[in-house]
């Protein structure tokens, strides 16, 4: 379970809920970083922020590639001055159960993805709030 993410208040759960996309950052083996666009959705209960993607890009790549242990993430998104970040690891998950669980939490934030049989899932377990929202 992640960090609390309920006691931050109404702000920081709009800021988080609104249609806004983010940036995924992780670094690659060889040290360089890797950044890319990402919907995310954020299950504030648990602590746990979602990216929906599919198996063979990068980022599930670097992800599954680091095991259970997960990979060091970083989402973050902005809006002028508003901004907030939130860390932790990522696993992945693919079993059909996480893969539609955050398939209908995107669908609610954004809209509904197109099928894709190859669709895996970044579960993040947030260890770390930045920003000022």
């Amino acid at each position: 379970m992640g960090v609390d993410l309920v006691g931050r208040g109404v702000g920081f759960a709009e800021f988080w809920t609104e249609r806004r996309l983010a940036s995924l950052s992780s670094v690659r083996p060889d040290g360089r970083p890797h950044v890319v666009p990402v919907g995310v959705t954020v299950d504030f209960a648990s602590g746990i922020a979602r990216v929906i993607t599919f198996r063979h890009s990068v980022k599930a790549r670097l992800v599954a590639g680091a095991g259970a242990s997960g990979l060091a993430v970083a989402v973050c998104q902005f809006e002028g001055a508003h901004w907030s970040t939130l860390e932790g690891r990522a696993v992945l998950r693919d079993d059909a159960a996480s893969v539609a669980e955050a398939v209908a939490r995107y669908a609610r934030r954004y809209r509904q993805p197109k099928e894709n049989p190859a669709r895996v899932v970044l579960e993040i377990v947030v260890s770390r709030v930045l920003g000022n929202r």
